[in-house]
């Protein structure tokens, strides 16, 4: 990076350095404001900062006004931003009256240097860095967003703290622009689009748990019946394997100790079982049952296996994080000789998914973490092997150090949706583990026995959570293809209701799915009402088009397509529907 970028928000560096010192400066806001308060931690993160913050009251969108006002004061005092260290027990005096630092102050290893950064008359226990003073950053160009309950370390056991959410750029046009696309975001919140289209629902009987509408089931069934198309294509085949198994077989598998604190257990006739929160040691018993030769290599093997994850309350949100959903997984035992045709192959697989949903992707590889299974050299080879495959295709990749499953590396595929954001959705892990702790074999063309290699892939996620991506990603307006209802068949008056059923039957046996709306209603509302539903086509159905058995056309979009006959729709609507098109071919 050229020196004059280091010091814009092009460098992710210079941007984290900016929002963190931002942070420092809110704190200081509030300190000024309510000294009562007591400072948690306040770090940068991917879009802005946060900082956890313990009061005796709560904070209002008014005391966020008062606390940015005074940010702006902070700002055009240019206090000079200095970093210092200090010997433990001195740093336990400076900050006494901070019970939260004091903690932190206290887990700190002995070896590690404990340093301050002071702006004015604020100081605050920090690592940094930070910039040399807070007239660096604009103060018309920040924006405090929101303010949740976190829980202190994560910990849902511990306090109960405050967390004021804020953004700063350099220009205020950089800030309009980001605040513009965050409502753009709302608009487009899956949880709220999932009501108005009856989609799904979340109730407080089941957090967690959701549940799908009928349109939504169209919609998921039809998401469903593509994965099983395009796997078929690639020469999957389909299993289904136990919700709850019992604890030898998770003790096996290692995730009874490495992944114990997110299952469900239950106790059947005096022994242990767990509810599945993964596939996977369904799948190596499904392999055992029968011999394998290296003929039958590679063998792929999905399963759209329901598991569950207890997740903290405080993280439960929308379908994006869930304690049970769908995993479009799937198992391709091979030879060690295979392993990069395998992953070639799963990445071209998963190329051809996201296409269809016009969605672009980074790849990220997670190397070994602390808690793995296995040797380092192990690991070492197989991240190699991921590096090898995907570089080869031309694809690159960022790494994520110590990230990897516990049995194996991966390569973690983030999408960018329709508003440049993030979601992690397909991964392909790369495993020698499971396969020597389940005593995989196969026969080899030597005619003795060896150890398959696996992958453990998915290309959907989770199946809950990719509809809330794609429910943001097209606004709700799915292409055609995909969306619960595709054509409403609108009446004028009820002189043409039994043509409107007509045409309704007609389309119905053509497999395309329509309803009528045969209130008595102006056109007009029920236009405005479709549109608002997301139906991709209607078909206004009067007197005249009852006569010459033609449609009038519109779209959701308020396109007036003129009238056309009944076949020539069609045949345009089902190839639309055939390819899977995103855009509207009428």
């Amino acid at each position: 990076m050229s020196d004059e970028n280091l010091y814009t928000f092009d460098n992710p560096e210079y941007r984290h350095t900016y929002w963190h010192t931002c942070s420092h400066i809110m704190a200081q806001a509030v300190k000024r404001l309510w000294p009562e308060v007591k400072l948690a931690i306040g770090p940068a993160i991917d879009e802005g900062w946060y900082y956890d913050l313990s009061a005796p009251f709560a904070f209002t969108p008014e005391h966020l006004a008062q606390i940015e006002a005074e940010m702006r004061k902070i700002c055009k005092e240019k206090l000079k931003i200095e970093r210092f260290e200090l010997p433990r027990e001195e740093a336990l005096k400076l900050m006494a009256d901070e019970p939260f630092k004091v903690e932190l102050i206290h887990d700190l290893p002995e070896d590690v240097t404990i340093s301050f950064y002071r702006q004015g008359e604020f100081t605050d226990l920090c690592a940094g860095p930070h910039l040399d003073s807070t007239g660096r950053v604009k103060g018309n160009a920040l924006k405090l967003t929101a303010c949740n309950a976190a829980y202190w370390r994560g910990d849902s056991n511990r306090e109960t703290l405050q967390r004021i959410y804020g953004v700063a750029y350099p220009k205020k046009e950089e800030l309009d622009a980001y605040l513009t696309r965050i409502e753009e975001a709302k608009r487009r919140d899956h949880r709220k689009l999932g009501r108005e289209l009856g989609l799904f629902m979340l109730r407080d009987e089941g957090p967690g748990f959701p549940f799908f509408l009928p349109r939504g089931m169209v919609l998921r069934n039809t998401l469903l019946d593509y994965w099983r198309e395009v796997h078929k294509k690639y020469g999957y085949v389909e299993i289904s394997t136990p919700v709850i198994l019992n604890r030898k077989l998770w003790e096996r598998s290692g995730h009874w100790d490495h992944y114990k604190q997110n299952m469900y257990t239950t106790v059947i006739d005096d022994e242990d079982y767990a509810i599945k929160p993964m596939n996977c040691p369904g799948g190596m018993l499904v392999y055992k049952s029968e011999p394998h030769s290296y003929r039958d290599l590679p063998l792929r093997v999905g399963e759209l296996g329901l598991v569950h994850r207890h997740e903290l309350s405080g993280a439960l949100h929308g379908l994006f994080r869930v304690r049970c959903f769908t995993q479009d997984d799937a198992h391709v035992f091979m030879t060690r000789d295979q392993m990069q045709d395998v992953i070639q192959e799963t990445v071209r697989l998963f190329d051809e998914v996201y296409s269809v949903f016009g969605l672009q992707y980074e790849i990220e590889l997670s190397t070994m973490p602390e808690d793995h299974i296995g040797t380092v050299e192990e690991w070492e080879e197989n991240q190699e092997i991921l590096k090898a495959a995907i570089t080869s295709m031309g694809k690159t990749f960022t790494i994520n150090e110590g990230d990897g499953a516990f049995y194996g590396p991966k390569l973690d595929f983030h999408l960018a949706d329709s508003l440049g954001r993030t979601w992690q959705c397909g991964t392909i892990q790369l495993d020698s583990q499971l396969p020597e702790r389940f005593e995989l074999e196969y026969t080899g063309e030597d005619g003795a026995k060896h150890r398959p290699v696996m992958i453990h892939r998915v290309v959907l996620g989770s199946i809950e959570r990719f509809i809330g991506v794609i429910t943001e990603h097209f606004a709700g307006a799915f292409p055609t293809w995909l969306a619960p209802v595709q054509v409403k068949v609108l009446t004028i008056t009820d002189r043409t209701d039994d043509y409107a059923r007509d045409l309704v039957a007609r389309l119905d046996a053509l497999g395309i799915r329509a309803e009528a709306d045969l209130r008595n209603e102006k056109l007009g509302k029920k236009i405005v009402e479709a549109r608002t539903q997301k139906i991709p086509y209607l078909l206004v159905a009067g007197d005249k088009e009852a006569e010459a058995g033609s449609v009038a056309v519109r779209t959701r979009d308020g396109g007036d397509k003129g009238a056309m006959s009944f076949d020539d729709f069609t045949a345009k609507l089902l190839e639309e529907i055939k390819t899977r098109a995103r855009e509207n071919l009428i």
